[in-house]
């Protein structure tokens, strides 16, 4: 196929599977609303929300580096989602101390740091077992 028709199918899927992941985590968040946090300034929330736009997208960047169809693509960036959820969910369980959601919630860019990187890392993961 002509790489620059390529390139545009490509860009399509990542925005609309990158789009499909932030409704995703968007109705996961039950103690606050990510895009009205992020507009009344929350960086925690950004910083959150980010991690895990970027964690997505790198595993659809390994897809697309490591598999021949654009089917692959749009499944490994579903499985990306599904992988970032349950990233979510344990990062909540295993901090027993204090809820996440309640710390972005309130503004704790410490908390907020960690889940960005932790979503980022776990997009490196999961991208990186594309074979």
């Amino acid at each position: 196929m002509e790489p620059f028709i390529l390139t545009l199918i490509y860009f399509l899927i990542a925005v609309a599977i990158i789009l499909i992941g932030v409704v995703v985590f968007e109705l996961l968040t039950t103690k606050y609303k990510d895009w009205d946090e992020i507009l009344n300034g929350n960086h925690a929330v950004a910083l959150s929300v980010g991690g895990k736009i970027v964690g997505i997208s790198i595993v659809l960047a390994f897809s697309i580096y490591n598999s021949g169809t654009i089917l692959d693509t749009v499944i490994w960036g579903l499985v990306g989602i599904l992988l970032q959820m349950v990233a979510y969910f344990l990062f909540e369980l295993f901090t027993r101390k204090f809820s996440v959601e309640e710390q972005l919630k309130k503004g704790n860019i410490s908390v907020a740091i960690i889940s960005m990187c932790v979503s980022i890392g776990l997009g490196f993961i999961i991208g990186a077992s594309i074979t």
